[in-house]
């Protein structure tokens, strides 16, 4: 393996295993109890605090972003106090770091997280991780709308496997389940998801474009995103949040009950602050994958954490943590199913399982650019 094909390893395992966490902790979040701003041990469910501990997470992103733009300045500067021919070509204006620009990703963003957080109270975590691969399809349209890109025959078809797959997931949550009441709250869940979907796949469509067009750094597209996020919660929706009259001590969600709560809360306390360096982390590799291969690939990879997300819950049940896991249920075998479904789909759709065809049938034939495997296509680019 060269240089990159390592680099490639450790962004794609990276986004795994961050993508992972941060789905845990977030479920488990929602599944912990501790005393509110009136004093009386509740649950813990605020998707906007969430949403907002998010972009918090993403901002971080801008120090070390900070910390790489200054290094280079500072070796720019020591280039030209020696004479450096090289480095006095190479200094000029630096890139716009706050723009507006970034509103557009933030907006999706902010829209995409609030439905699928919402969304995460109604339905088991497994089964929001699975019907999160919805964003492979919502992603291909999306290329071909706004990025003009040919989708193959067999990336329609791969599209309609994991339809198929997403299908027996969403069915899933509804077997093993007793009254309406049960099955509507499902129902919402997974429509929620699927908006929240579409949303995150114009939002990396729109990343795409900054990242290979305009050629932003991936730590300041996050960062960014995240700065912007953050303010627009923290001025604009959680104040609307609170003033709103509901069932939250009083408002449609009151954030100051999440903050008393996870001040309250030693394991909450965690729990956020593993989500918040994990959501640091999971961004910068996904972007750091988009802008190296593509939007497609991200999507695919991401898809692929749902079977950890999955044996993590289970995990949580069997061994000592029930209050967090999820049991095997009468629907899991269709879950089963429909996760082959997803894999399937993938596969067909990045071109992996024509490869492997050819490759047991000894063709040598080069696939196209765009249908090559991961590393290699990582290696390619950067030669050129």
């Amino acid at each position: 393996f060269d240089k990159m094909s390592l680099f490639t390893i450790a962004l794609v395992v990276g986004m795994l295993f961050t993508g992972t966490v941060n789905t845990v902790t977030k479920k488990m979040q929602n599944q912990s109890v501790a005393p509110g701003i009136d004093l009386r041990p509740h649950a813990f469910s605020h998707p906007w605090f969430q949403t907002f501990v998010m972009f918090v997470g993403e901002a971080a992103c801008l120090i070390p972003f900070f910390i790489g733009r200054w290094r280079d300045q500072r070796a720019k500067r020591q280039a030209m106090s020696i004479g450096s021919i090289n480095g006095a070509a190479k200094d000029g204006p630096e890139p716009e770091v706050f723009s507006l620009i970034f509103l557009l990703p933030t907006m999706c963003d902010l829209l995409g997280t609030s439905l699928a957080g919402i969304a995460l109270v109604f339905i088991p975590a497994s089964v929001w991780q699975m019907l999160r691969g919805s964003v492979i399809i919502f992603g291909g349209l999306a290329s071909v709308i706004f990025l003009k890109k040919k989708l193959t025959l067999m990336n329609w078809v791969g599209m309609f496997v994991v339809m198929l797959g997403l299908g027996c997931v969403g069915t899933s949550s509804f077997i093993g389940n007793s009254g309406s009441k049960l099955d509507a709250t499902a129902l919402i869940g997974i429509g929620l998801t699927l908006a929240g979907q579409l949303a995150a796949a114009v939002q990396m469509v729109v990343e795409e474009m900054f990242l290979k067009k305009k050629n932003f750094p991936p730590l300041q597209v996050v960062g960014m995103e995240g700065l912007n996020g953050t303010l627009l919660m923290a001025f604009l929706v959680m104040p609307i949040m609170y003033v709103i009259p509901g069932s939250d001590v009083g408002s449609y969600e009151n954030y100051l009950d999440a903050f008393v709560q996870v001040s309250n809360s030693v394991p909450l306390l965690i729990l956020t602050l593993g989500y918040i360096v994990s959501i640091a982390f999971y961004n910068f590799c996904g972007l750091s994958v988009a802008k190296h291969l593509s939007t497609i690939h991200r999507t695919l990879i991401d898809a692929c954490r749902t079977i950890l997300v999955w044996i993590t819950g289970l995990m949580f049940y069997y061994f000592g943590l029930p209050q967090y896991g999820e049991g095997w249920l009468p629907g899991s075998w269709l879950q089963v199913i429909g996760f082959v479904f997803l894999l399937l789909g993938t596969a067909l759709y990045n071109g992996a399982l024509k490869m492997a065809l050819d490759a047991i049938r000894g063709k040598k034939k080069e696939p196209a650019a765009e249908q090559q495997p991961l590393l290699d296509q990582a290696s390619e680019k950067n030669s050129e």
